[in-house]
């Protein structure tokens, strides 16, 4: 059962880095996630997977052979901040495509030498303007 969520893991992993990869913000957001279900699959694999006790049982707390609840914990915490900072990413590439019609790296790195048309003039061409 280990071995399976070993090469899970790393299966996961190279999806992710390939999406990394690649020129485009959304496909490099996929890519960003994938790498972190990853982690959570690998701390789930470090908290002992398998036909164990769950750790709470009949009021024992963490008897000798029950599953330690730090990595679940963890697991839970990281969905929550991962899916947060998804939304968070995923607002910014939107607002990229919104401003320069375009999610790919290469055509925003040739944006960012022209200011957009909303953008308020420079400290120096306001003190030539006055």
């Amino acid at each position: 059962m280990e071995t399976l969520f070993a090469v899970a893991v790393g299966t996961v992993v190279a999806a992710s880095v390939y999406l990394f990869l690649s020129r485009d913000l959304l496909r490099g957001l996929l890519g960003f996630i994938l790498f972190g279900t990853a982690v959570n699959l690998a701390i789930l694999l470090a908290g002992r997977v398998g036909p164990i006790r769950p750790p709470l049982v009949d009021g024992e707390v963490l008897g000798p052979g029950a599953a330690n609840p730090l990595p679940q914990a963890l697991i839970l915490t990281a969905i929550v901040i991962g899916f947060g900072l998804a939304a968070f990413a995923l607002m910014l590439t939107m607002r990229a495509h919104r401003e320069f019609g375009t999610t790919s790296a290469e055509d925003l790195a040739e944006a960012e030498t022209a200011p957009p048309a909303s953008a308020p003039p420079a400290p120096a061409e306001r003190r030539e303007a006055a």
